[in-house]
């Protein structure tokens, strides 16, 4: 535990008399100090480290004699308040720290009755602190010496336990004492109050846990883990007024976990970390742990193995950004952090962001054994997942918020704060959050007409690379006329790795793959030489690291640039076609959420080979849903194509095929596929 000669504040008279110190004890200016500091005071002068100094009148004094404390309301002194304990009884041996002529090292030897004058009688208090000091600190702590008020920090835990009283005594013994912050009778309502405002907004971890150093913890995991600027605000982000509503019944209903489904880049993710965000900013605010599907082992039990990782990583920041530097973290188990929140009113919310990410061997025991912790501790999870994540654990996590676009409303806001002019974009993508939010990063006047998704992402893919081959040009001192060969050069690579992403069965770059496409040292004389690709291509935002690997950052750009690359004829034998005969046993099928590069290799034949082609593997999937109506495969890539097509007027035929079928199903007493 670090020094705090910071967070003292010396009380002095008028006359700049020294008659003790004080310390913050909430985020409102309230100074808690011994009442020998402040008794029969009139007007008083308090003074910060940095020279701040505040005069005070006898009414912002809140003396409170038979706890041997007293409370000055201030404002404005610059200092950190410190977090009190939580301890109803402190230990015999504990090691302390005190400010007696510098911070002395002392132990907590008894808890002991201690007089102390006030006024013309004596106070008597049945739980004082006694402390075994040094010489020099007990001399310092004498009448008149300037000490009395300071704090005794726990050695361990960095949190005040008790406020040094100069005058206190006891019969017989030649120890110091403290009046302890948590007396064990019942305290006055000031302090009370004081008590419980520490514990809700100044973080102390280990023996001293509180509900404020759980909110910083998990805060601390956001900030790591999460989308920049969930905590501080995301950047152009418009409220959905009836998708927060929904999210906030959640948090009051019986469901232990929801599931946020949408389509890829329909702002999962975006609406996930508003939610975090406004339970951190609220009035009172509540912890919230960010998590991603790559975080889930397949060593997992359920969610809580993960969590505690998350804690854990989260804990060293947590612990740096406060004024207490505890030495001693403590137990960082999720099950005691989950209960102290659920006692506190504020429940523990977990946001777990694309679990498509997590090994595919954990459902659906995972699911199971998470919905069993969940109701345990008290703790929810809301996942922000795609139709086919959640269609495979509905039975576990039945409770469902579907994302669709923006409302006409929400999207004319968006396109103002983006700065997107009005017929931009398409009707059909005029709504799409992500095709919005690249839109906006393009440095284009008003297109000649609209612009559907595929053309943003095109552009957005062009951008990005010249900017990383910017960055690699500064990096090596090249002029404008490279940049060019540069970014042709980056595109090449990033084409490299969607082919890569695509083989893997998550649709991640393995971190080898990664670093030979994108050296972090020196590129080799094919990519022109030169330093800095793998920091350009991070900076930039292209690639984000997930778990082991890497991911392309948006999921829908990511499912269009491997669409590209994908041979469609031989993805459609595979997953539709191959009769079950002829299928591999013991191979890993492919995870459904993997749908999107495949409809969107179908919807670039319909744009380079037209109409007619894709009609024709249309009519496919259509047969092959005829012969087995079970097809997962043939259902969904019929109906996310046929969603997907700017004109469904040249497939009229296959939806006829479709309507009549439907029919004959029902007829037939078939099941209809979903």
């Amino acid at each position: 535990m670090g020094e705090r000669t910071d967070a003292l504040v010396q009380i002095r008279d008028l006359a700049g008399r020294l008659r003790g110190v004080g310390f913050l004890a909430d985020h409102q200016g309230t100074l808690l100090t011994s009442h020998e500091a402040v008794e029969g005071a009139g007007r008083l002068v308090l003074c910060a480290a940095d020279d701040r100094t505040r005069v005070v009148d006898a009414e912002a004094v809140v003396p409170l004699p038979r706890h041997g404390l007293a409370l000055v309301r201030t404002e404005n002194l610059g200092v950190a308040p410190l977090p009190l304990t939580v301890r109803d009884r402190i230990e015999a041996g504990t090691y302390v720290r005190v400010a007696a002529g510098g911070w002395r090292e002392a132990r907590v030897l008894t808890a002991a009755p201690a007089a102390c004058p006030v006024g013309d009688r004596s106070q008597v208090l049945d739980d004082a602190l006694e402390l075994a000091l040094g010489t020099a600190a007990r001399d310092a702590l004498r009448s008149g010496g300037g000490t009395t008020g300071g704090p005794v920090l726990d050695a361990r835990t960095g949190t005040v336990l008790g406020v040094l009283g100069a005058s206190l005594r006891s019969p017989g013994r030649d120890s110091a004492f403290a009046a302890p912050v948590r007396p064990a009778e019942e305290a006055d309502p000031e302090l009370t109050a004081l008590l419980a405002r520490n514990t809700t907004t100044v973080p102390a971890y280990g023996i001293d846990l509180n509900l404020a150093g759980v909110i910083q913890l998990c805060a601390a995991s956001v900030s790591q883990d999460g989308p920049p600027g969930t905590l501080t605000g995301l950047p152009g982000i418009v409220e959905r007024a009836s998708v927060a509503g929904e999210l906030a019944d959640h948090m009051a209903g019986p469901h232990p976990v929801l599931a946020l489904t949408g389509d890829p880049g329909s702002g999962r993710t975006t609406e996930l970390a508003a939610l975090a965000g406004r339970r951190r900013q609220g009035e009172a605010p509540a912890p919230t742990l960010w998590l991603r599907g790559a975080d889930l082992r397949d060593t997992d039990d359920s969610v809580a193995d993960a969590v505690r990782r998350a804690l854990e990583r989260a804990a060293p920041v947590a612990a740096a950004s406060g004024p207490a530097r505890p030495a001693d973290l403590g137990d960082l188990d999720p099950e005691p952090l989950a209960a102290l929140a659920a006692r506190e009113g504020r429940p523990l919310l977990l946001c777990l962001d694309a679990p498509e990410e997590m090994p595919p061997a954990l459902l659906p025991e995972w699911a199971r054994k998470t919905v069993a912790w969940l109701r345990t501790t008290g703790t929810r999870l809301v996942l922000a997942c795609g139709e086919e994540f959640w269609e495979s654990v509905a039975e576990e996590f039945p409770a469902r918020l579907r994302l669709t676009g923006l409302t006409r409303k929400e999207a004319r806001t968006a396109r103002s704060r983006y700065g997107v002019p009005e017929g931009a974009l398409s009707d059909a993508d005029g709504r799409h959050p992500l095709a919005l939010r690249l839109l906006s990063e393009l440095p284009l006047d008003t297109p000649p007409h609209p612009l559907h998704r595929h053309d943003v992402f095109a552009a957005h893919l062009d951008l990005t690379c010249l900017r990383i081959a910017e960055r690699i040009a500064a990096a090596n001192g090249l002029g404008a006329a490279a940049v060019r060969r540069l970014a042709t050069r980056v595109a090449g690579q990033v084409h490299e790795a969607a082919r890569r992403a695509l083989g893997h069965g998550q649709g991640l770059l393995e971190r080898e793959s990664f670093v030979a496409l994108f050296p972090p040292g020196r590129a080799p004389a094919r990519l022109g030489g030169g330093t800095g690709w793998a920091s350009a291509v991070l900076d930039e935002g292209l690639l984000v690291r997930s778990g082991r690997g890497y991911r392309f950052a948006h999921e829908e750009f990511a499912d269009w640039v491997q669409g590209t690359h994908l041979d469609l004829d031989e993805a459609l034998h595979v997953l539709v076609h191959r009769p079950r005969a002829e299928r591999p046993s013991g191979a890993m099928p492919v995870p459904h959420h993997r749908i999107g590069p495949v409809v969107q290799a179908l919807l670039l034949l319909g744009r380079r080979h037209g109409p007619r082609q894709l009609a024709f593997r249309l009519r496919e999937l259509a047969d092959a849903l005829d012969l087995d109506p079970a097809s997962w495969w043939a259902a969904r890539l019929l109906s996310r194509t046929l969603l997907r097509t700017p004109d469904a007027l040249p497939y009229r035929e296959e939806l006829r095929f479709l309507a009549d079928r439907i029919v004959a199903w029902r007829r037939a007493g078939r099941a209809v596929p979903a």
